[in-house]
């Protein structure tokens, strides 16, 4: 595992320093295994970008030296799927927050399809103030934790792809291929809003970056 890339389907409730944690315990102790004293390079574990404690998924973590690769990946595209739940919203923009009911309007299919007509392509998002974006040296969820008011600009991301692959009321899944740096959790409160429904985003899976697929993560209970 020394200098290597592996990918790991990441399990709903760990958060992504979980799982570097684990595969740095797992290193040691082959290390140990033989008889070697590993040095702190040769620990070096990390991830090439973050995926919510709910959220499933490819998660790619680096070894080593291969640590140093890390913007690399921080700037390739990736695929999600979600579930979109409507009806209620979320302070959080996730199941984690605490949800508020806004009402029971029922949108068709073709209303939903018609509303993401407007988040193809290059959009203007507000990232959710429990991210790990830093305001002022400080991540924005340890602000937001904090009872501290936190202020995020918005910024422009892009939507290469967005479609419905199911819809039953109150929810609907969407497969969406999007640019480093889009938050799907703001993509699903700002549809929420469009539709007058309210939103937050309840599941949610990343399939891929750019080349590096779910099919080839191995889960970490097996790697354990």
């Amino acid at each position: 595992m020394e200098n290597k890339i592996i990918l790991i389907d990441k399990p709903s409730g760990w958060t992504s320093f979980d799982v570097v944690a684990k595969i740095r315990g797992i290193r040691r102790a082959a290390f140990k295994a033989q008889g070697v004293q590993p040095t702190k390079r040769q620990l070096k574990v990390g991830h090439a970008g973050t995926l919510d404690p709910f959220a499933t998924g490819l998660l790619v973590i680096l070894t080593g030296d291969s640590t140093k690769r890390a913007d690399e990946f921080l700037k390739l595209d990736k695929v999600y799927e979600a579930t979109i739940t409507l009806g209620k919203t979320s302070t959080t923009g996730d199941p984690e927050g605490e949800l508020t009911d806004v009402n029971t309007t029922q949108p068709t299919r073709e209303e939903i399809e018609r509303t993401l007509e407007q988040f193809r392509g290059e959009i203007t998002q507000r990232p959710p103030i429990f991210s790990a974006i830093k305001i002022n040296g400080q991540r924005a969820y340890k602000l937001a934790r904090a009872g501290k008011e936190v202020e995020i600009p918005e910024r422009k991301v892009a939507i290469r792809s967005l479609e419905i692959i199911d819809y039953s009321y109150p929810e609907f899944k969407i497969r969406t291929h999007v640019a480093s740096g889009t938050y799907i959790r703001s993509l699903a409160v700002d549809i929420g809003e469009v539709l007058g429904t309210g939103a937050y985003c309840s599941e949610l899976r990343r399939t891929s970056i750019s080349n590096w697929r779910i099919e080839d993560a191995v889960e970490i209970n097996k790697l354990l």
